[in-house]
């Protein structure tokens, strides 16, 4: 899977999990300080990544991602 379209569907889940507009979120955008994810909020962005890509992902290497670009990096490591 090519790292844009993981990107674009990373996005997509933060989107829909932190109710914003796609628009809104930058490729370096933190989840805490630049979108407004709760510590609630973010445990709820592993459960949907995993959703979204059918992987299971270590839940606290996946709770120190703190950027959507790391996200995309963490993430390609479950699917390549």
């Amino acid at each position: 899977m090519e790292r844009e379209e993981i990107k674009n569907r990373i996005k997509k889940v933060i989107a829909k999990v932190l109710e914003i507009d796609e628009s809104e979120i930058s490729d370096n955008a933190n989840f805490s300080f630049d979108l407004g994810a709760s510590s609630f909020q973010s445990i709820r962005l592993v459960a949907a990544f995993q959703e979204e890509f059918n992987i299971e992902m270590d839940e606290e290497k996946s709770l120190e991602v703190q950027t959507v670009s790391e996200a995309v990096d963490f993430i390609s490591t479950y699917i390549t």
